[in-house]
């Protein structure tokens, strides 16, 4: 009789932790023995044993992936994937997923990344805290309050959340450009609102609004610089709800201190937790949220059941999907 596999699962904190892993356990196949942790590091045992790794945003590097001398698969319940050592997993023969097809976090991410979108151009957090604090601040805040309609938005990364975020400005009223390695076929673009596919460059300087969808690589670490965040207009916006080394977060705070940006919503940071000494948790005009974009109720349930039926279909012997590279 065969033994059953090891499944060793890994939920950062600051995700859930350990009851979150438990309830993702408890998904898995029955004939798989399973340990929970909230590090790779916590229990070496477990480590050494495992075939399978289920990664909730808590790193894989080489030196886990050298002390699992039978670790075949590496599932991340995410879309992304950069808290794994890729190179590493593919040198020693273990295959890295993700649930990128499952479109899992497409919906709420897409709402996430209007509500920051929309609370920066109503300015309701201002709003907000002068109302709790006494002040009646219309007259402050009339001059900045504006509208979707009719703006500009820029998407790097017209994948399965870009296309979701694409879809709801047309909803708005808004003209999608979108920036990535591949186009998009022209029914695609058509069905968009006509989104059409320009540089990266071009993108910066066109939009009023600029969101982030892209998966964070060597290529994409810091894509916006201070030259790059340079070519905004002055009246733009920067949103990020993918991953937060996709921005210099110093040269962003710098802009918005200097006044050459009108304001940033940030729903990701590097790292995360964000340490107090982030100068982006006090730069003007941003609106923040931790990390939230896919964690919903509904959310959690769909990134736990893709990961598990990726994880059973290994298990028995069958293809996976999202295979990485």
């Amino acid at each position: 009789m065969t033994a059953p596999k090891h499944v060793l699962a890994v939920v950062a904190p600051h995700v859930g932790g350990r009851a979150a892993g438990a309830a993702l356990a408890s998904l898995l196949p029955g004939d798989a023995r399973v340990t929970v942790v909230e590090s790779a590091d916590e229990d070496l045992a477990a480590l050494r044993e495992a075939h399978v790794v289920v990664t909730a945003l808590a790193p894989v590097t080489a030196a886990h992936l050298a002390a699992a001398p039978g670790l075949e698969l590496v599932q991340c319940a995410s879309h992304g994937y950069d808290l794994v050592d890729v190179a590493a997993a593919g040198e020693r023969g273990v295959t890295v997923c993700t649930i990128g097809s499952s479109g899992a976090e497409r919906q709420n991410v897409a709402e996430q990344t209007f509500a920051l979108m929309l609370a920066l151009a109503k300015q309701l957090v201002p709003a907000h805290t002068a109302l709790v604090d006494g002040d009646w601040a219309l007259p402050r805040l009339q001059q900045s309050l504006t509208e979707l309609s009719g703006k500009t938005l820029g998407i790097v990364g017209l994948g399965r959340i870009g296309a979701e975020v694409a879809r709801r400005a047309v909803a708005f009223d808004m003209t999608v450009l979108y920036a990535g390695r591949r186009r998009a076929s022209p029914a695609t673009e058509a069905r968009l609102g006509g989104a059409r596919h320009v540089a990266l460059e071009e993108l910066l300087t066109a939009s009023d609004y600029v969101t982030l969808h892209a998966p964070l690589t060597e290529e994409t670490h810091h894509l916006l610089d201070a030259e790059r965040l340079a070519l905004l207009k002055p009246t733009a916006f920067v949103v990020n709800t993918a991953r937060g080394a996709l921005i210099d977060q110093d040269a962003l705070a710098d802009a918005l201190e200097a006044g050459a940006l009108a304001g940033a919503g940030l729903d990701v940071f590097d790292p995360e937790p964000p340490p107090s000494s982030l100068r982006l948790l006090k730069a003007p005009n941003v609106v923040l949220s931790p990390h939230v974009a896919g964690v919903t109720r509904e959310t959690v349930v769909r990134i736990a059941l893709a990961a598990v039926r990726n994880v059973a279909e290994h298990l028995a012997g069958k293809p996976v999907r999202d295979v990485v590279g």
